[in-house]
């Protein structure tokens, strides 16, 4: 039986941090051995809120990082596709299509752009960013995709992108699948700041990548119970971060129950609580670390890695859009077109006029 197919990525706006581990990486970890896998490397959604010259020039040396992180937590160049997405022509040409397939208001309800916008202190929404949902439904249709392993914020990003291919599916015959949306155990991770979920323009994140000092120093100042002036009054649980990342990132369920049974009773003080979080999470990155030493270490691996990737993807875009067009019949017109033209400059030479 033929394997079902997985489309999902990142945009190269730098490293990752741990709330893409939880909200899509370890998912697609988990499935490479499942699912026919393909990892995009973002960069055309890049311009929708960094569009400058000096951004776009960042775009590869942050593209290679993004590798990096990849192959540290576990993706494998031999059973995975990463590549870039502007160099895959066909997606422009499925976007162009996708987008009268879909209606303004309707992507005016998507909740994420507003956010997006606001994020990167846009005041009036582009139209790229207005149509970036509609790109990311030709990225998952284009290989076919059945699964889409995304974070909370993307969940309604793919509702628009099964609209849009059963609109496509309706109007000209089932050429694409209904993808499935897959987030991860934990929807959204919380920043450092307690305030918001982790995010790179908030600067509420621990990277994938940072050392073990790093770590320490960002978990010491992260927010938690306000109301605890000092050890000995009973704090808060709930919703407070630093237990929420216990919860996550410490196996030693014993030790974490122990942590909130005496926070509850005022019997620890934050500095111990997050001592013990600043272990299990330099813990959990040690072996990524090693892993992106190791990685980096090989001088043209990433590059080669992204190359492939886009190589096999190419192919895939390549059967995708003659199925498109097929259905759609707009490669008829050309050829019917041309066939007249041929014709004509035919009998034009017999004649010598």
């Amino acid at each position: 039986m033929e394997k079902k197919t997985i489309l999902t990525g990142d945009r190269p706006t730098g490293k990752l941090h741990l709330g893409h581990y939880v909200g899509s990486l370890k998912n697609r970890v988990r499935l490479q051995d499942e699912y026919r896998c393909f990892f995009i490397i973002a960069d055309l959604h890049t311009l929708t809120t960094k569009p400058g010259k000096e951004d776009i020039e960042k775009i590869a040396d942050n593209a290679r990082e993004m590798v990096l992180d990849y192959l540290a937590c576990g993706i494998d160049p031999a059973r995975s596709s990463v590549y870039l997405q502007s160099a895959v022509p066909e997606i422009y040409e499925l976007a162009l299509y996708f987008q009268n397939l879909v209606t303004v208001p309707r992507l005016q309800r998507v909740p994420s752009l507003k956010d997006m916008a606001q994020n990167a202190g846009i005041e009036e929404m582009p139209y790229g960013l207005l149509g970036y949902p509609v790109l990311q439904a030709a990225d998952i249709l284009l290989p076919r995709a059945h699964l889409v392993p995304v974070g909370k914020d993307n969940e309604s990003h793919v509702e628009v992108t099964r609209e849009i291919a059963k609109r496509f599916n309706f109007l000209y015959g089932e050429v694409f699948p209904i993808p499935d949306v897959l987030v991860g155990e934990v929807p959204t991770l919380v920043g450092t700041d307690g305030k918001a979920k982790m995010s790179k323009s908030l600067g509420n994140v621990i990277y994938l990548s940072d050392d073990a000092k790093t770590v320490e120093k960002k978990v010491g100042g992260m927010y938690t119970d306000p109301n605890r002036i000092s050890a000995d009054v009973p704090g808060t649980v709930e919703g407070n971060p630093v237990f929420e990342y216990h919860d996550v990132f410490n196996p030693n369920k014993a030790e974490v129950e122990d942590l909130k049974v005496r926070y509850r009773a005022g019997k620890v003080g934050d500095v111990e609580v997050k001592q013990k979080l600043s272990k299990a999470i330099n813990t959990f990155l040690d072996p990524l670390r090693e892993r992106r030493e190791q990685f980096s270490g090989q001088g043209g691996l990433v590059d080669e890695v992204i190359f492939d990737g886009t190589q096999a993807m190419r192919a895939e875009a390549r059967v995708t859009l003659t199925a498109v067009r097929k259905a759609m019949g707009i490669g008829s017109v050309w050829n019917r077109i041309s066939r007249k033209a041929e014709d004509v400059k035919k009998k034009k030479e017999k004649t010598g006029s």
